[in-house]
């Protein structure tokens, strides 16, 4: 009688423990009986009934994420490397779709996600592919959402995450943005000289016209110097002639002139015949320029005649 007292307290302990389980948080647990499903155990302690009914398997409610890598080509013929993340979810209520009905889900969403990709991506140029990857990720999420919530799937999110063309593709990219890039800094830069050199002309002219007036204003003031200077000479000294007059006017200019090249720093060396006969040449050359331009009135070219006879 002891002894099967004991088998029987070690088979109702036995039932216990096989009745009793364990389901962890954001965790489902499905039970069948004799093969057949029968529930789910939400997360807590359960009990089942023992060697009668058993836990089939066990779901995470949880959003899981899958990473697909796709390779295709686009539409100018450029193989590339796109990257999709899904991310995923059990449906409430579709436990026993997303248990039963899918034998491998990550192949399924893969298989999908494939489909997709390979029939969008190939209507794109590489470049629009680049711009319009929102676009890819969208069919994916509207494709895959259609789809898998007939198996008790729901998607959250589809995301592009990498595009990935081949290296000597984004070499030449690369390549390609920097001639551009060149060549807009070659036409700033010609247009900052062109400034530059507008600039430069503009103030050299500007300086130019500034020093032709001072000239003229300096030879305006000799001028009408030397007409007050010959006025007065002649009024002062008597019986003085007009040749008298230019000689004497001719030798100071002429001396002002060495003593100005004397004092210029710039100066070089300048060979100046200096003699009274090279300063009667130099009086002469001017007096018969003046007879030619006509600028001498006709007495006065007269008394210059005269007075050089």
């Amino acid at each position: 009688m002891e002894i099967a007292g004991l088998a029987l307290l070690v088979l109702i302990i036995g039932c216990l423990f096989n009745a009793i389980f364990v389901v962890k948080q954001q965790t489902t647990a499905v039970v069948e009986r004799f093969g057949k499903f029968v529930r789910t155990s939400s997360p807590g302690i359960n009990i089942k009934i023992p060697f009668v009914e058993r836990i089939s398997g066990r779901l995470s409610m949880r959003i899981r994420q899958l990473d697909v890598p796709v390779e295709t080509k686009t539409e100018d013929n450029v193989f590339v490397k796109v990257s999709i993340s899904v991310q995923f979810f059990v449906l409430d209520k579709k436990e026993f779709e997303a248990f039963y009905k899918l034998d491998n889900t990550e192949q399924q969403i893969t298989s999908y996600v494939f489909d997709v990709v390979r029939a969008r991506v190939p209507k794109l140029t590489l470049d629009d592919l680049f711009v319009k990857k929102d676009d890819i990720a969208d069919a994916v999420k509207e494709e895959l959402t259609e789809i898998m919530g007939q198996f008790g799937y729901g998607i959250v999110k589809a995301l592009v995450t990498d595009l990935d063309p081949d290296a000597k593709v984004k070499a030449a990219m690369n390549e390609i943005n920097e001639a551009q890039r060149l060549r807009v800094a070659a036409t700033e830069k010609g247009e900052a000289e062109k400034i530059l050199i507008v600039k430069e002309a503009e103030a050299q002219a500007t300086s130019n016209a500034l020093r032709g007036k001072g000239i003229a204003d300096e030879r305006k003031a000799i001028i009408d110097g030397l007409k007050d200077s010959i006025d007065d000479f002649q009024k002062s000294i008597t019986g003085t002639g007009p040749m008298e007059v230019m000689n004497l006017v001719l030798l100071t200019q002429y001396f002002d002139s060495l003593k100005s090249i004397a004092q210029s720093d710039n100066s070089s060396s300048i060979f100046v015949p200096h003699s009274p006969g090279a300063l009667t040449d130099f009086s002469t050359q001017m007096r018969d320029a003046l007879l030619q331009s006509g600028q001498v009135p006709g007495k006065q070219a007269t008394q210059l005649k005269k007075n050089e006879d």
